[in-house]
């Protein structure tokens, strides 16, 4: 229960103006630290919407849009969010610095990709990211231009509990900080001067996604929709299935049929089986967003900097990796929420493939395989044999978890796993020499010693998979199959 005593907002504002944060931050975190002290939760009620329907199908688009859309190709800027550290896997810097695909990071795959569509690339960095990323990028000179190759995002102060004050943590004072959630990206345009840099180059559009999710390509057809549809703002959806059931679904608010994005701190207990279930609420956010800029920065004008998007509260503790640690709330916005600030914004129905974020090491070793293929314009696709049937790979995360000891368990890279529609890995395998996988595969060891899983093996399962024709097959540190 958020605590009812008031405080005042001085202690945030003299922390923030020490740290250099500009006025307009500090403005919107106060619009929703406001909210907070007032008892808001940021929750958005199922009897307050309605599921949304039937959208615009980008795969059924008509061929003049792929033309409208090279024809705008000057006017467009492709930004990508890339602040996260892959702390998840074990990482001290950006994830996008991580090799993905070819020996190529995300990053290097991303700048390529510009270059091919030889339009300009920007990242929105954080202050942990921006210094080995901006190193990264002098790879590629031909990027730089009157345009920065950045912009940094915000960070905000953590808020105890029990008393809505500023945290102090001495141990490490960094903890006391929190990023925004990427909704700061409309906040962090203008202060930066991003924003009016953009628009006294001419570029009018901006592509905008997640630097994890390699299948956010900039796509002519679906630009040429936004240009020739005029639209303020457009967010690409895909069908939820039931890995996604716990993921933001967009909606329409009942009251004017505006869509709108909620989000899972945005709903109440008691609406969790809604909420959850996917033929009702069929679409989510891929994070893959267009923006018309004029109108951003006149909207922005208009509402004195501040969008208003919907806060989500978020509860954790100061120190993430200490659950004894002083409880706090982690103010945030989603970029995409930004769907209900305006009027006449649109959702796109986009295939899955557009969304193939690696967030784990599952979907890293499912990337870097050869079920997936980078095509000559710098995309990562499943391969065509495939025919969008995605691979499922669950790797103990007891061993595969941290990209240090996953790596080491590929010495060889990755086996073969065109042919393989699941792959399951329980205990310490260590996968050498040129693999083949088909059909399903689970490999137990539950012995404390690795388990070799070698070309011999991988020769026996495949003589064991065609000779039965089935397309399971399992094997344990005993051997047995």
């Amino acid at each position: 229960m958020i605590s009812s005593t008031h405080t005042s907002f001085t202690p945030f504002e003299t922390r923030m103006r020490a740290e250099g944060l500009p006025d307009l931050f500090i403005r919107t975190f106060r619009h929703y630290y406001e909210q907070l002290q007032a008892g808001h939760r940021g929750i958005i009620p199922e009897s307050a919407i309605e599921p949304v329907q039937d959208l615009v199908d980008a795969e059924t688009l008509p061929a003049h849009y792929g033309a409208t859309g090279r024809a705008y190709r000057d006017r467009i800027v492709m930004i990508k969010l890339n602040g996260g550290l892959g702390t998840s896997m074990g990482l001290r810097k950006a994830k996008s610095l991580l090799p993905v695909k070819d020996g190529l990071t995300f990053l290097d795959i991303i700048a390529r990709h510009a270059l091919h569509h030889r339009v300009p690339l920007v990242l929105m960095n954080s202050f942990n990211t921006r210094e080995d990323s901006l190193a990264l990028l002098k790879r590629y000179p031909e990027l730089e231009g009157e345009i920065p190759l950045d912009f940094l995002q915000h960070k905000a102060p953590k808020v105890r509990q029990d008393t809505l004050e500023p945290v102090s943590w001495p141990p490490n004072p960094a903890l006391e900080w929190a990023p925004p959630g990427h909704g700061d990206i409309y906040t962090a345009l203008v202060t930066s001067g991003m924003l009016q840099t953009l628009l006294d180059h001419g570029i009018e559009y901006a592509f905008v996604s997640n630097s994890d999710n390699l299948g956010a390509a900039l796509d002519e057809g679906i630009f040429g929709y936004f240009v020739e549809h005029e639209l303020p703002f457009m967010m690409e959806v895909t069908e939820r299935t039931e890995a996604d059931r716990k993921g933001g679904h967009l909606a329409r608010r009942r009251s004017d049929g505006q869509l709108i994005l909620r989000e899972t701190a945005q709903c109440a207990k008691e609406d969790e089986d809604a909420f959850q279930d996917i033929h009702r609420h069929r679409y989510f956010n891929t994070n893959n967003l267009w923006y018309h800029l004029p109108t951003l920065r006149r909207v922005m004008e208009e509402r004195d900097g501040i969008l208003g998007l919907p806060m989500i509260v978020n509860r954790k503790t100061v120190d993430p990796r200490d659950p004894e640690s002083t409880p706090v709330y982690q103010l945030e916005t989603a970029m995409g929420s930004a769907i209900a600030v305006f009027p006449g914004a649109q959702a796109l129905r986009v295939p899955r493939s557009r969304f193939s974020p690696v967030k784990t090491t599952n979907e890293l070793l499912a990337v870097r395989s050869d079920a997936f293929v980078l095509t000559p314009d710098y995309r990562v696709t499943l391969h065509p044999q495939r025919q969008r049937r995605a691979v499922v790979v669950d790797l103990d995360p007891a061993y595969y978890k941290f990209i240090d000891a996953f790596d080491r368990r590929f010495p060889d890279g990755p086996p073969s796993l065109l042919r393989c529609d699941k792959l399951v890995v329980r205990g310490d395998v260590i996968f050498k020499g040129n693999i083949v996988l088909e059909g399903e595969v689970t490999i137990i060891n539950e012995d404390p010693d690795p388990y070799v899983f070698d070309e011999e093996q991988a020769a026996l399962y495949l003589g064991h998979h065609h000779d039965h024709e089935d397309s399971g097959f399992f094997l344990d540190a005993g051997g047995s199959q």
